[in-house]
């Protein structure tokens, strides 16, 4: 069986490539089920966020189970797979495994260490394996991934003032105006990101802050985390005379549509109106054709980059620590695959030897007579059973801690012939 993960990312795709290929929690369910249904997949799970879409398989046949993937992304987000091959990447087995590490551990965000990608690997183990999607070797894989993320943030520091998507909006923002302060500023939607604008934003000195959110009650539980902060809050009905209102707005809804175009701004927008819009939800909120508008300054995430930049080079010590972390439980987890191949040997080897110390146990007590057997049964099965597992162990610790491949299946090979062994499916 081999690991292998297909997608694409901040590094490898625009923001217009991703939005296409971004799959909402709801779709989750049906994605996987399709997937699960080629095949050459034996294990699917889907990690889905605003600068990244992964689809992690187990296959038996790498090449058709990784081209299985491609052909589902295609049909998706319908691109030809021509043009959508050259923003994928593959990985196999040792570097998928690195991989989601890496990922779960926030070394390959936008935003070096951000700590939002844990809780969405999380999901994504949780949703996996409540469509079935995760099995054995994922769940293992994913859980030792979550446990590499947790070491990172709690053994280096690369979580202590990092930023977020959130908080590089804010940072942009306050690079394109001169006063926050003097700002009256818009945000659309009242999710985790829109709460980390609203910190990020009085934390710079924001105090003329509304937020627009279909949920009245949600808008509600968000402002009630900012006490001291005066926060507006407006339906969406009211959205764009409340934008009319406004020098900046963010924008982070899970709309999979644009939510402001040019016709909707011009509606309301007086000529000489300067509006800046800082969308940080992929896929996009605001739609490309605003910035054909003269006083309307659009902003994506994509456009981070630059002050994520300015941010990398004082964290990338702090990141090499985290990878040497991140080695030893790629390790733990190469240790626990290796094991896998030797469990229907040793599985066998112990069937076969319990099956014997059953029969000969069993003529043993016969032959003592019953009054005997009655009182000693116990202690004569627990030291049969304790002289099995005494001469199971060695060969069993030995076979598990085998490094070298080949010699493994030497080893296993030499097993099934001297016990008459048959342990299927070996090799497979």
């Amino acid at each position: 069986m081999n690991i292998a993960v297909v997608g694409l990312s901040h590094k490898t795709a625009p923001v217009e490539v991703r939005e296409k290929l971004s799959i909402p929690e709801p779709q989750i369910e049906s994605a996987i089920a399709q997937l699960a249904s080629y095949p050459h997949i034996d294990e699917v799970a889907i990690l889905s966020t605003c600068n990244r879409l992964e689809i992690y398989i187990v296959t038996s046949e790498a090449d058709q189970g990784i081209r299985e993937v491609t052909q589902f992304l295609a049909e998706y987000s319908k691109l030809p797979v021509i043009s959508l091959r050259q923003h994928l990447f593959m990985l196999l087995h040792d570097d998928a495994v690195m991989h989601v590490m890496r990922v779960a551990g926030g070394l390959d965000s936008l935003v070096l260490g951000e700590g939002q990608i844990l809780a969405q690997v999380k999901t994504t183990h949780k949703l996996g394996q409540q469509y079935s999607g995760i099995k054995t070797i994922l769940n293992r894989l994913f859980k030792q991934a979550l446990t590499a993320g947790k070491r990172v943030r709690t053994e280096t520091s690369i979580g202590t003032g990092a930023v977020s998507i959130s908080s590089a909006a804010v940072e942009l923002a306050q690079i394109k105006v001169a006063n926050l302060a003097a700002c009256r500023v818009v945000i659309l939607g009242a999710g985790k990101m829109s709460r980390l604008l609203v910190q990020h934003l009085i934390s710079k000195g924001a105090v003329e802050i509304s937020i627009v959110n279909r949920s009245r009650d949600r808008a509600l539980e968000l402002t009630k985390q900012f006490p001291q902060q005066p926060i507006n809050i407006h339906p969406l009905s009211e959205m764009m005379n409340v934008i009319a209102d406004s020098d900046l707005v963010f924008t982070s809804t899970s709309a999979t549509e644009p939510i402001l175009d040019r016709a909707k701004l011009e509606m309301v927008l007086e000529v000489q109106r300067s509006l800046m819009l800082f969308d940080i939800s992929v896929p996009r909120n605001v739609h490309a054709d605003v910035n054909e508008l003269e006083n309307v300054h659009a902003f994506n995430v994509d456009d981070l980059k630059a002050v994520v930049a300015q941010n990398y080079e004082s964290r990338r010590k702090i990141a090499q620590e985290a990878e040497k972390l991140l080695e030893e439980e790629v390790e733990a987890f190469d240790i626990w695959w290796r094991s896998l191949e030797t469990v229907s040997t040793i599985s066998c080897l112990r069937n076969k030897v319990e099956t014997i110390r059953e029969q000969e146990l069993e003529k043993a007590l016969s032959r003592l007579g019953s009054e005997f057997a009655d009182k000693h049964q116990e202690v004569i099965e627990a030291l049969t059973r304790g002289i099995v597992n005494k001469i199971l162990h060695d060969p069993m610790v030995q076979l598990r801690s085998q490094q070298d491949v080949e010699a493994r299946r030497r080893c296993m090979q030499t097993l099934q012939m001297l016990f008459n062994l048959d342990a299927e499916e070996q090799f497979s």
